[in-house]
């Protein structure tokens, strides 16, 4: 019997110069390596009940902390801030992570991402293709729902602030956000109390691995990333098996975007949870048996000499 995931050992790679937290979790008897990728904020702890889920199914897991959160190396002195460049930089953590852990196991490998990290797995397999045998998209970050304020505006100020250098000032309204004492109540990622509490758990255990919001920079460089994807003939050239995922209700990312994008991908389809927030395998135990069944589904059909 393999220990559960809670029971891992971190270890670190390099990136550039970048220390990145990262972890190898095994199934007894591996079919397939899923590199799993997490979102903005995120943490390895926050997915340990997910990557026990994977390796039920016989999945080998790699996955770790994008740089700037988590145990990885922090951008700013005030290691609250998300702060970016340019994507870029995270294209060269998923190349170092996939180089270092991933093509030494030999294994088949697919990928799951969530939101930010689905944006970066998608910039990926337009770039690299043939590398996954299949690709799981949660709320993919492919159009950010900014509750109300026009986009176009919110481009332009991004632009102006960071007109003359990268600004690594907090988004407007977002300093006072803090993920350690934010209640269930004000967040805007799940319907279950239950699940937000154990991550809430995690993070007052470890309260170095908090990151509480985006710098100005760091929204320039995603809305750069979006537009990107948008262009003409981008999502067409993705050819890798895919499945996208919308939140139904997500308040945080775009599901018509996902949407419209899975459908200009020539083989992918799309999959709405209904009435589930943000974070899709964050959710309810009812919103996240709808996930693993077409997860499961999708599989067995998209690769079913790997994934059977």
């Amino acid at each position: 019997m393999i220990p559960a995931a809670q029971d891992f050992r971190p270890f670190f790679i390099a990136a550039d110069a970048v220390r990145l937290r990262a972890a190898r979790f095994d199934a007894d008897r591996p079919r397939v390596l899923c590199l799993l990728l997490n979102g903005q904020t995120e943490f390895i702890e926050k997915y340990f009940e997910v990557i026990d889920e994977l390796r039920g199914r016989g999945f080998s897991v790699v996955t770790f902390d994008w740089r700037g959160q988590g145990g990885s190396d922090r951008r700013l002195p005030d290691a609250r801030k998300a702060h970016i460049e340019d994507f870029a930089a995270y294209d060269r953590d998923l190349e170092a992570v996939i180089r270092t852990l991933a093509d030494p196991t030999g294994l088949p490998r697919m990928a799951m991402a969530h939101s930010m990290g689905g944006n970066i797995l998608l910039r990926r397999l337009h770039d690299v293709p043939g590398e996954f045998a299949a690709a799981v998209f949660c709320a993919p970050m492919l159009g950010i729902n900014f509750r109300g304020t026009p986009g176009w505006m919110v481009e332009a100020i991004a632009r102006t602030l960071n007109r003359n250098a990268p600004s690594p000032e907090f988004v407007w309204g977002m300093g006072t956000r803090d993920q350690l004492t934010q209640s269930f109540a004000q967040q805007i990622v799940t319907s279950d109390p239950v699940r937000y509490a154990r991550n809430q758990a995690l993070l007052k255990a470890n309260p170095e691995l908090r990151l509480n919001a985006p710098t100005w920079s760091w929204l320039a460089a995603a809305i750069r990333s979006i537009a990107r994807m948008r262009r003409p003939g981008y999502a067409e050239a993705i050819a890798t098996r895919s499945i996208i995922f919308g939140a139904g209700q997500d308040r945080v990312c775009e599901t018509p975007a996902a949407a419209a994008f899975a459908a200009r991908m020539p083989n992918a389809q799309f999959v709405e949870i209904a009435g589930a927030e943000h974070e899709i395998l964050m959710e309810r135990d009812e919103l996240r048996d709808r996930f693993w069944s077409a997860f499961d589904d999708f599989l067995q059909k998209s690769a079913p000499a790997i994934f059977r």
